[in-house]
């Protein structure tokens, strides 16, 4: 009884091996991935669509003539690749590491990136909705990129990026667009943020020492806890934020005179 015990046992054992390693292997690995890139143009772009590409070194690569649409890049490694101008909808990227990548002008919508890390990353003119909670975007150039809310398109109520306890210190942010997002406890320290739109966002406890607000915009926003000690806040509109005393550090912060308070 016992041996037929340890072997019902070891079987099962074998099985959930199998199960687990066919569970975690790419559909292709690097060299097929970089043999359909090759051959590849805008005209006929490499099929990467839907595949399980997770847990693959695919950094450096020029993705600009690949579909990726709707593939699983879990855990994979893309620092300094060009997904730049790519639509990236519905694609699977949580902890991707996306560190120098070109995603200039890409639109990723719908994903799951929490944890990712898009340090150093050329993120202009993106289009983003999307959860990039605990990301890291230090020193990213996120030079007008659109991350707001459409208002008017919410059929299926209110799509918002994600950002909360992200690290975006030292990032461009000039003249982005961040309304409505969720900005709880995000780091903006030394960042950034000249002419950002950051209209009804919510930045409670945010970290926005050192940082750039001049000519931002951030009426109507939730900003309980928010620290602005050495901030500039040039020109900064604060429309709608009745009570000042919920904003730390103001009495450190630069041009505090010419910013808009209701």
């Amino acid at each position: 009884m016992r041996t037929y015990f340890n072997r019902h046992l070891y079987c099962l054992g074998l099985l959930a091996a199998c199960f687990s390693i066919s569970a975690s292997a790419a559909d292709l690995d690097r060299a097929e991935i970089e043999k359909r890139l090759a051959s590849a143009d805008k005209q006929h772009p490499a099929d990467l669509r839907r595949k399980d590409l997770t847990d693959l070194d695919l950094s450096g690569l020029d993705f600009r003539n690949a579909d990726l649409w709707g593939s699983d890049l879990r855990r994979s490694n893309l620092s300094n690749s060009d997904l730049s101008g790519l639509n990236l909808d519905l694609t699977v990227m949580s902890k991707i590491n996306l560190s120098g990548a070109n995603l200039s002008h890409t639109s990723i919508f719908g994903v799951h990136m929490a944890g990712a890390n898009l340090s150093g990353a050329n993120l202009t003119g993106s289009r983003f909705i999307a959860n990039l909670d605990r990301a890291n975007l230090s020193h990213a150039n996120l030079t007008n990129a659109d991350w707001g809310v459409d208002m008017k398109n919410q059929p299926m109520g209110l799509m918002r990026v994600s950002l909360n306890n992200a690290n975006l210190s030292d990032a461009n942010l000039s003249g982005a667009n961040l309304n409505r997002a969720l900005l709880r406890m995000a780091n903006f320290s030394g960042a950034n943020l000249h002419n950002a739109v950051l209209f009804g966002a919510d930045l409670a406890k945010a970290n926005l020492t050192g940082a750039n607000l001049s000519g931002a915009d951030l009426s109507q926003a939730l900003l309980n806890d928010a620290n602005f000690a050495g901030s500039t806040l040039t020109g900064a509109r604060f429309t709608g934020i009745k009570d000042k005393a919920l904003l730390r550090g103001l009495e450190t912060s630069k041009d505090l005179d010419s910013a808009i308070f209701d």
